[in-house]
């Protein structure tokens, strides 16, 4: 961020008050309140998209959700003189949600839950005819990578101590990947049955949901993306069910807290039970390996492998209970 991407602001009908560097943004007070200028990376037509659900679930939902300014040409991004876009949004001033904190969870699932009620399609005709998202086909695509990790690997020569760790567990989760993969294609026709007509977070972590008073905001929805609800609610489940070593009480409060607010469908817990069977850990992993440089390793990959090793057990007894108690098979 520098001077010039502040000259951007001019594109606004605004009066500019003051202002400073964030995060990889730029913060300004200004006469319309506190704003925030980035970088916008999406592809440019998914603005119109991220626009149109903003504005749908504001005049529905009773959380704080950002707002997208338009220059005084009423575009939503703006170029800088490289012809990289930018994005002027309304920001809140607020702390992130303590994921050491249970009841501030719960309150973001049930904050989530209710997002999720007032995001669907209707009075959005931008979104008519968009192919959901199939988590299967992407899985698809992790174990096809997975495939050629594990034969670069076999065939290496001579092996580091995390390569020759890594080639020890290599098997186990390979095939739970390839199993996940093929129960999800057997369960298509239910777990798909609801997911036309839901816009997902995309991105539902602490970072982007802050406390803003005695009320919860939700910010940067630059990944939105139609998809079975429990996408988010995954995304924020897992992150704290490996901070917790997979404990049956932390994902059974957070699953009750969003139930209060949204019933969860067969399809719904299917689709979470098979998130959170796949081994994704596992495939990042891998492919921060294998995508990087390979000479040197560093020890922060070995660390993550020897915790993910280690919490398996507990991981698989949370969700032979999770499937059990919610009698999915």
């Amino acid at each position: 961020m520098n001077d010039r991407a502040v000259s951007l602001l001019e594109n606004y009908d605004i009066e500019v008050l003051r202002t400073w560097k964030g995060r990889g943004a730029i913060l300004c007070e200004s006469d319309q309140g506190l704003l925030i200028l980035k970088e916008y990376a999406g592809p440019r037509e998914k603005v119109l998209l991220q626009d149109a659900l903003l504005t749908h679930v504001a005049k529905r939902c009773n959380i704080n959700v950002e707002h997208i300014m338009k220059s005084k040409n009423g575009e939503l991004l703006v170029d800088d003189q490289e012809g990289v876009p930018y994005i002027l949004k309304t920001y809140f001033e607020g702390r992130e949600c303590n994921v050491r904190d249970m009841e501030e969870c719960k309150m973001a699932v049930r904050s989530l839950a209710c997002y999720h009620k007032e995001s669907d399609l209707a009075g959005m005709e931008i979104m008519a005819g968009r192919l959901p998202f199939q988590v299967e086909k992407e899985y698809e695509k992790h174990n096809k990578e997975l495939k050629k990790v594990r034969k670069f690997l076999k065939d290496k020569g001579q092996k580091t101590d995390f390569e020759i760790y890594l080639m020890k567990a290599y098997d186990y989760f390979f095939n739970l990947a390839l199993q996940v993969s093929e129960e999800l294609h057997y369960h298509a026709g239910e777990t798909n049955e609801e997911v036309h007509g839901m816009v997902c977070h995309g991105d539902y972590q602490y970072h982007n949901i802050l406390l803003s008073g005695n009320k919860w905001s939700l910010i940067n929805f630059e990944k939105c993306i139609v998809d079975n609800p429990v996408r988010d609610l995954y995304f924020f489940m897992r992150k704290l069910l490996e901070k917790s070593n997979w404990s049956q009480t932390v994902g059974n409060d957070l699953l009750s807290a969003y139930m209060e607010e949204r019933v969860m469908t067969g399809a719904d817990h299917i689709q979470l039970y098979y998130r959170l069977f796949y081994p994704e850990k596992f495939w990042k992993i891998v492919n921060f390996y294998y995508n990087s440089g390979k000479a040197w390793i560093p020890g922060k990959n070995m660390e993550k492998l020897e915790k993910l090793i280690a919490q398996e057990k507990e991981k698989q007894l949370f969700l032979a209970t999770y499937r059990a108690n919610y009698r999915l098979f």
